[in-house]
């Protein structure tokens, strides 16, 4: 069972979902979420520059001022901006919470950061970014994309044109006007996530401070803080403690000011264990229907496809979207359902609520048609968070036979940590499925075991077609809330 948090973080995993759901999420990304993959962060960027001014950056609070302490010693910024090559040019693998966050369909990224990890982390989960840098690239749009990228302080393959010292933020909302007005436009239509900016951060308040959201246009945002410890520090006294944690007090209620709650977590560690429990949650409200049907056993053909059209239906009507392989003898009553649905009340029901997911008839590029049928699975079935089982049989040398396709993404949806509920009344690789999980919950829903129950009601021939979607529907949304 995934671990709880404070009743505020739990209030803030449920709002970001439905924002998520609704499109209207977005992320502004700081220093702090590269530091895991092992970029510094401005303190230690700017180390060595402090000591070429005979200055210490533990003593310095403003690094801003002290680049621009350095741009003036050297007539020049051309030392930060080898600075910034040496340091963010070098390949680093992106951290969980980068994984997390190019996974969930968030659409619109801002950050303060120099380094390529959010843009690399979309492209390698088959996202296309939309990277602005500068001012020229908000000009053009990218043709397909899936999301933009806004890096307001530049990129590190243009470090010449980065925003480092205190004149060019001073100026910033000049030479950058078109960013600010940008910038100023999502944080009332979207709801932001401020994620890896520290408490003595510069650029969150250069940022902020260059932002006039009227109050009654201001959305509610969030930012991750690190609660100050009431442990003390070494060489620290207890009057020292208890004014850095006054500040903090004091820092949470500045952000109010731009409509930023704070969330203060005990740890860092703590920000991608909640930023899993957003994408568990999230993909709980996508369902992955699997299954496959030369015959139908026990059931009329039509009853079974109305079985599985009205199930589907169901699911839409209810708020949850569908993914489908396009099985033979099930995926079309899928698709119907999820249309009938749809087009039923298109103001209601998105056609973003069907996934339709066919599967490649022929090999390509050289890879064997085996290999591609297990990646295409595993990649649509990462989609969903619930996958349903229904029939599952072929026709083999002998005859028909359980569908071994079925029993694949059955292995591929347990080990990806998707909810399996196996309908086992429908009978073939569905019925073995579903005796399975009955048999050992603990191994196939060991944060679940009271779906084994669920399974034997499922598995129940006696059960009328409406009480057997009734029940698909109470397992699901129970599992969406667990």
């Amino acid at each position: 069972m995934r671990k709880k948090f404070s009743a505020e973080i739990e209030i803030f995993i449920r709002r970001y979902v439905r924002d998520l759901n609704e499109g209207v999420a977005a992320v502004f990304a700081g220093a702090g979420l590269s530091r895991d993959s092992g970029y510094v962060n401005w303190p230690e960027l700017m180390r060595e520059v402090a000591e070429e001014l005979g200055l210490s950056v533990d003593k310095e609070h403003d690094l801003v001022s002290l680049a621009q302490f350095h741009v003036n010693e050297r007539s020049g910024s051309g030392g930060l901006a080898r600075r910034i090559i040496d340091e963010f040019s070098e390949h680093a693998e992106p951290s969980q919470s980068h994984q997390i966050l190019a996974r969930l369909p968030i659409r619109t990224y801002w950050t303060t950061n120099y380094d390529q990890l959010i843009e690399g982390t979309l492209r390698k989960n088959q996202r296309v970014p939309d990277v602005k840098h500068q001012v020229s690239d908000l000009l053009t749009t990218r043709p397909k994309r899936d999301a933009v990228v806004y890096k307001m302080h530049g990129d590190a393959l243009s470090p010449n044109q980065a925003i480092l010292h205190k004149s060019q933020y001073e100026q910033y909302y000049k030479t950058h006007e078109a960013f600010v007005t940008a910038l100023s436009g999502d944080l009332i239509s979207k709801t932001f996530l401020f994620i890896g900016f520290s408490f003595t951060d510069p650029n969150l308040d250069y940022v902020l401070s260059r932002l006039h959201v009227p109050p009654h246009a201001r959305r509610e945002h969030y930012c991750f803080l690190r609660r100050e410890p009431s442990t003390p520090y070494e060489k620290e006294d207890a009057e020292a403690v208890r004014y850095r944690r006054r500040k903090q007090e004091l820092h949470i209620q500045d952000l109010k000011r731009f409509g930023i709650q704070t969330l203060l977590v005990e740890e860092y560690d703590d920000i991608p264990k909640i930023l899993r429990a957003i994408e568990e949650q999230f993909l709980k409200k996508t369902i992955f229907i699997a299954g496959s049907a030369e015959e139908y056993g026990d059931w009329e053909k039509n009853d079974a496809l109305n079985f599985i059209h009205t199930l589907s239906s169901s699911l839409v009507r209810a708020g949850y979207r569908v993914v489908n392989g396009f099985g033979w003898g099930v995926g079309s009553a899928v698709i119907n359902g999820a249309l009938d649905a749809i087009y039923s009340n298109p103001e209601k029901y998105s056609e973003d609520q069907l996934v339709m997911r066919p599967f490649p008839q022929v090999a390509s590029q050289g890879q064997d048609l085996g290999v591609l049928w297990q990646q295409y699975r595993e990649r649509m079935i990462s989609l969903s968070g619930i996958a349903l089982f229904v029939f599952g049989n072929k026709v083999g040398q002998n005859g028909i036979e359980n569908a071994g396709g079925v029993q694949k993404e059955f292995d591929i949806a347990v080990a990806q940590g998707v909810v399996p509920v196996p309908i086992g009344v429908t009978g073939y690789m569905a019925k073995e499925l579903a005796e399975k999980v009955i048999a050992d919950p603990a191994t196939y829903v060991p944060e679940d075991l009271w779906l084994a129950d669920e399974l034997k009601k499922l598995n129940d021939r006696s059960t009328g077609a409406k009480a057997i979607e009734d029940t698909v529907l109470r397992i699901v949304k129970k599992l969406e809330g667990a």
